[in-house]
């Protein structure tokens, strides 16, 4: 039988190893920088972290695919009822340019759905997890006392998600970097809709969290962003009370598909 409680205490020690050693590279001198097949750039941090985190989650028995591993052919993921979904280092590109904003994330996935998550944010000292009939939580956290976490100690430290619920003007978030005409086309109908809005620009799965926190009321991501990518965050806004869905704002965000590319999607409070 499946223990998302004691799965999800496993993830959160690999994220924050993970994120320790994401730290000892960003502030050394040489990131190692290689640029991979898909033009989207490599550091020592990544695969470091990747290395880490696999370690941890070996000792679960349950399939790994990650960013930064092997490729895993669809016919043998496809058998998997249970995966750990990561990205080691989301936000490379942000990590490069030394502003912060890049996440560990790590999801555990049932048939799709994710039934718990982590996003660590190394430089903000923000944790986020979540647990399928638990809820999901935010974390400020400068050290964890590895040998003895357990959910229940951690949950004591939280705050329960949604935070915020509150704001003098409806806010998306976003990135800017991927603004194209679909997306500017959406937000002209959100002011159409909520007046003179307020946008937020965010790097990684930041976006995704800042909805489930309640510091934004929509994320709508109309570009390419790839499973991994995604995971973690979705699981911390699912049990949020948010949703993730495809643009049609019907459509279940799944994983675990034959192509790992997302289709374009939305992040929002449930109404």
């Amino acid at each position: 039988m499946i223990n998302y409680k004691e799965l999800i205490t496993v993830a959160v020690r690999a994220a924050f190893t993970a994120g320790k050693e994401i730290l000892g590279v960003y502030n050394s001198k040489d990131f190692g920088i290689k640029i991979k097949a898909d033009k989207s750039p490599l550091t020592w941090a990544d695969k470091n972290a990747h290395e880490i985190i696999d370690d941890f989650l070996q000792s679960t028995n349950i399939p790994i695919l990650s960013e930064e591993g092997k490729e895993i052919p669809f016919n043998e993921r496809s058998k998997w009822e249970y995966y750990w979904l990561i990205d080691p280092l989301d936000g490379t590109k942000e990590f490069i340019n030394r502003n912060g904003e890049f996440t560990v994330n790590i999801a555990l996935i049932h048939h799709g759905i994710p039934v718990a998550g982590v996003v660590y944010a190394p430089c903000l000292n923000d944790l986020y997890f979540a647990v399928k009939e638990v809820g999901a939580f935010k974390l400020s956290v400068f050290n964890l006392n590895l040998e003895e976490l357990s959910l229940d100690s951690l949950i004591k430290k939280s705050q329960k998600l949604p935070i915020f619920s509150k704001k003098e003007k409806f806010t998306v978030v976003g990135s800017r970097s991927h603004m194209n005409e679909d997306t500017n086309k959406f937000i002209d109908t959100l002011k159409k809709q909520y007046g003179n809005i307020e946008f937020i620009s965010k790097g990684s799965s930041l976006k995704i969290v800042m909805v489930a926190e309640g510091r934004a009321d929509i994320y709508p991501r109309f570009a390419p962003t790839m499973e991994w990518d995604t995971a973690a965050g979705h699981a911390v806004a699912l049990y949020a009370e948010c949703e993730i869905t495809q643009k049609d704002e019907k459509t279940p965000l799944i994983y675990n598909k034959k192509e790992l590319l997302n289709p374009w999607f939305i992040v929002k409070h449930k109404c």
